[in-house]
C-alpha cells in the first residue's frame, strides 16, 4: 500500500476480493502512520446510472475519514468496473457489501471493533439491511437514501447508530420524506440537511464529508 492518487493526501491499493462465485474490486485508503485503524466500508450508487466507487461523494468521504485517523474501503457492485456478476437489483448487492465488510475485517490493519458503514443513494439501500443484521457493523451513515416502505420498516428497527444526510434541493428524496424517515427512526440517531444540496451533492462535497467523518469519529 501507498500508491499516491489524485487526491494527493490519500494512499491508495487497489484489492480484489470474492464474493461468492465472484471476484469484486475495491480501493483501501489509509490513513498515515502505522498501528490500527477504524474503518468504514461505502457503497456507492445505482450501477444502471453510472455509480462506481469512483463517484464524487464516495471519493470526498474517503478523502474526509482519511483526514480523520479512519480508514475507506470503496468498492464496485457486481458488473461494475472490474467486478465480475451483473446487476443483483438491490439484493445480490447486499451480498457484495458483506464481502466488502469480510475483506476488510480480514485485514491486520483494521480495528474490528470500530467499523462503520455508508451507503449514497442506491447505495445507501443496500448498506441500511446489511448494517441492521450484520453485528460487524457498529454505526451506519445514510446519504440521500431513497424514500420506501422497506427503509421506513428498517431504520424502525435498527437498534445502532444511524446518520442520515439529505441536501434540500434533493430531487430524488423530498424534505418531508426525508423528515418522515427520520422520525420513524429508532434511536440513536443523528439528521443532517444541508442547504442548497441536491441529490448529486457538486459543490457540497466538503461539508458531506465532514459530517460523515464526524459522526463516524463520535461513534466508533
Amino acid at each position: 500500500m501507498g500508491k499516491q492518487t489524485g487526491e494527493e493526501r490519500l494512499r491508495q491499493s487497489a484489492v480484489s476480493f470474492p464474493c461468492g462465485k465472484l471476484t469484486l474490486q475495491g480501493i483501501c485508503y489509509l490513513p498515515d502512520g502505522d498501528g490500527v485503524f477504524p474503518a468504514v466500508v461505502l457503497c456507492h450508487p445505482h450501477p444502471l446510472y453510472g455509480g462506481s466507487m469512483d463517484n464524487n461523494v464516495i471519493l470526498a468521504v474517503s478523502l474526509a475519514l482519511v483526514e480523520r485517523s479512519t480508514i475507506a474501503f470503496t468498492f464496485n457492485f457486481r458488473g461494475v468496473g472490474g467486478s465480475q456478476g451483473s446487476y443483483g437489483d438491490g439484493i445480490a448487492e447486499q451480498e457484495d457489501a458483506k464481502a466488502a465488510i469480510s475483506w476488510l475485517v480480514s485485514q491486520p490493519v483494521v480495528d474490528d471493533n470500530r467499523l462503520g458503514l455508508l451507503g449514497y443513494s442506491f447505495g445507501a439501500a443496500v448498506a441500511l439491511p446489511v448494517a441492521c443484521i450484520d453485528a460487524r457493523v457498529k454505526a451506519v451513515a445514510l446519504i440521500s437514501l431513497p424514500p420506501g416502505q422497506p427503509q421506513v420498516s428498517q431504520l424502525k428497527g435498527c437498534t445502532k447508530p444511524k446518520l442520515m444526510v439529505c441536501g434540500t434541493n434533493d430531487f430524488v428524496v423530498s424534505l418531508d420524506q426525508a423528515k418522515s424517515m427520520n422520525q420513524e427512526a429508532a434511536e440513536p440517531k443523528k439528521f443532517e440537511l444541508i442547504s442548497g444540496a441536491d441529490h448529486f451533492w457538486l459543490g457540497y462535497e466538503a461539508v458531506l464529508g465532514e459530517k460523515v467523518a464526524t459522526f463516524f469519529e463520535d461513534e466508533q
